[in-house]
């Protein structure tokens, strides 16, 4: 096989104090299969088998740091000590598989209380509560709705501003004894901590509000109590809406300088996304228009690596091998994670080596596949090989 070191995917990246086998990530995905914040085997096997597949970063789906948090009854939590255990052993499966275990955590704020997204991802209503999901009062920045027709939230009181700041700080503490080695904190998609950054979302008029000094404070406040409870060297990635794709919303000078202020804070990279401040998703501004197009939200990654010279992940339909690593070898980032496009291959990692390996069809090799697959792969193209034309 030809050497795929020399690549920029295949290549190692230290952040932190931890070092990842290749620039590969698998996003957070949220799966709803859940029950009181529980993982369970499902979620092993599901994430398993992108460690088996060589993903250098696996990521968990967002664990809520607080029950009334979760966007449905079946999201993953974090709020309580007894779910470590059984987020320990898919830690310790990707460990042992080869991949960096990583963890993300967050409040889904006022885009909680909702049914899950193949139910119609509506707000819980009378119907949900007699087969026993009866809706319970989000909260946010401000008492407005995230999307038409959404549950009115609750604004945090700035007691209970300190208590959330408290949660994810302890959310952080159960991730690091679970044994995740990476954190991704998730500020993005119109939940709980972006409704605070954006203009278009807080309408406060105390310390949380008003100019961007204020609104950036609550995401701030939760940068430095996850630092103090996940320990350095490991490393912390931010999720951002880097904007919002809303008139007068939070645009790329004001995630500019939020980076910079997270980066004091120990934050290590940002992952950068954008949008679903207004809407039940974050990919609905492109409805109208046939959808985004690949790596639309590269370039918000490459302007703050650029910028702040600070390391960056970039994500959205990143979907072809020669992509992701066009995408490193300009240096628009220093990691790429796929999503939807595991889901549809969850040997997406394994295919890249392949591809980038710039071998033509008949002359596949399996030499960075684990042995146990990659030894009977082999054989089974030899054996195909012997096979006469037809």
């Amino acid at each position: 096989m030809q050497d795929i070191a020399n690549s920029h995917l295949f290549s190692p990246f230290t952040l932190g104090g931890v070092t990842l086998p290749n620039r590969i990530v698998i996003a957070p995905m949220q799966m709803y299969e859940a029950e009181d914040g529980f993982a369970n085997d499902w979620h092993l096997a599901h994430l398993g088998r992108f460690a088996i597949a060589r993903a250098g970063l696996v990521f968990t789906e967002v664990l809520c740091v607080e029950p009334r948090g979760r966007s449905t009854y079946r999201d993953c939590g974090i709020w309580k000590d007894e779910h470590i255990a059984p987020l320990g052993r898919i830690a310790e499966l990707l460990r042992r598989c080869g991949s960096v275990p990583g963890a993300q955590i967050g409040h889904c704020g006022p885009k909680a209380a909702r049914q899950k997204p193949w139910d119609g991802l509506r707000p819980l209503g009378a119907e949900d509560a007699a087969r026993g999901e009866p809706p319970w009062t989000p909260v946010a920045s401000t008492a407005e709705p995230s999307a038409e027709g959404y549950h009115v939230p609750a604004a945090l009181t700035l007691a209970e501003i300190a208590a959330v700041v408290d949660a994810f700080g302890q959310g952080a503490r159960r991730v690091a004894a679970a044994g995740f080695d990476v954190l991704d904190i998730h500020a993005a998609h119109g939940y709980l901590i972006h409704t605070f950054l954006s203009p278009v979302a807080n309408k406060r008029t105390d310390a949380y509000g008003g100019d961007r000094h204020g609104r950036m404070r609550f995401a701030l406040e939760v940068a430095a109590a996850v630092r103090a409870n996940f320990p350095a060297p490991k490393p912390i990635l931010f999720r951002l809406s880097c904007i919002d794709r809303v008139d007068s919303g939070w645009d790329m000078a004001d995630t500019l300088v939020l980076a910079a202020e997270l980066r004091a804070r120990g934050i290590d990279a940002i992952d950068c996304s954008s949008g679903g401040i207004r809407g039940a998703n974050s990919l609905a501004v492109f409805d109208k228009i046939g959808g985004p197009p690949p790596g639309y939200q590269v370039p918000f990654a490459a302007e703050i690596r650029s910028r702040l010279g600070m390391p960056t992940m970039a994500v959205g339909l990143i979907t072809e091998p020669a992509h992701a690593e066009d995408i490193l070898a300009q240096g628009q980032a220093d990691l790429v994670a796929i999503g939807r496009e595991a889901l549809y291959d969850p040997n997406w990692p394994l295919h890249a080596a392949i591809a980038l390996a710039g071998k033509p069809d008949n002359q596949r090799q399996f030499g960075y596949w684990p042995p146990n697959y990659g030894w009977w792969l082999q054989y089974r193209e030899r054996q195909q090989a012997r096979r006469p034309a037809r």
